[in-house]
């Protein structure tokens, strides 16, 4: 059961969240969740990709999956990566994740029904893997360079990379429940519902921790 106050939910809740964020905090928090650089075509994740799309067109063609479900899956996979990396803060660790959660998709491809989210459905196969292996493993990766930034974006200069630093440092600081809430919501832009789908709590509750980590990060980073 959430705590008592962790289930209010707050009064500007309503509407795009990004758009509650003071101008400047929302535009860091854009840069800092940047599209991810690009995937190496021999990396294992390029290799699963590669082996995944032949795999898919298979299947459309003997219409085991819906039309186009390729194209969305495949095209889920920068937001993917993202999403892992917000988790694991170590790149190989989240293309992992990745690979994990395209495998469990095609291979649980019957599961998925037409016309639902097929975001919140893959963020919840990735979420439980990354729970899953934290539980095997009992350990957190620690991200001391700022190497979880520049592995999430573009190589940038040097006032640009501090300034990712700072935000990071502020993400850094707030609770993982909040900062799941604030990524989901915010930045994946999904409606409280889906996102609680996926987190596996009340909208109430992620309305709550996106409110709180807003507040927080404005605190932080001094946004006004």
């Amino acid at each position: 059961m959430q705590p008592a106050a962790e289930q209010r939910e707050p009064a500007d809740a309503s509407g795009s969240v990004i758009s509650q964020l003071p101008a400047q905090l929302g535009d860091r928090l854009r840069q800092y969740y940047s599209e991810v650089v690009e995937i190496d075509p021999g990396s294992r994740l390029g290799g699963v990709l590669e082996r995944l799309s032949a795999a898919l067109d298979a299947a459309e063609s003997d219409r085991q999956v819906p039309g186009a479900f390729k194209d969305d899956l495949l095209g889920m996979v920068p937001r993917l990566r993202r999403y892992a990396m917000s988790l694991a803060y170590d790149s190989s660790e989240a293309d992992d994740l990745v690979q994990l959660t395209l495998l469990k998709a095609w291979e649980h491809r019957e599961r998925f029904q037409a016309g639902t989210s097929l975001v919140a459905w893959l963020f919840t196969i990735l979420r439980n893997g990354f729970i899953n292996g934290r539980r095997k493993r009992r350990y957190e990766v620690p991200d001391p360079n700022g190497l979880h930034a520049a592995a999430l974006t573009e190589p940038a200069g040097q006032d640009h990379a501090l300034r990712l630093q700072e935000v990071q440092a502020a993400l850094d600081g707030l609770e993982p429940p909040h900062r799941e809430a604030l990524m989901l919501v915010a930045i994946e832009g999904l409606p409280y519902e889906a996102a609680a789908a996926v987190l596996g709590c009340p909208p109430g509750t992620v309305k709550s921790r996106v409110s709180r980590a807003r507040d927080r990060l404005t605190r932080a980073l001094g946004e006004a």
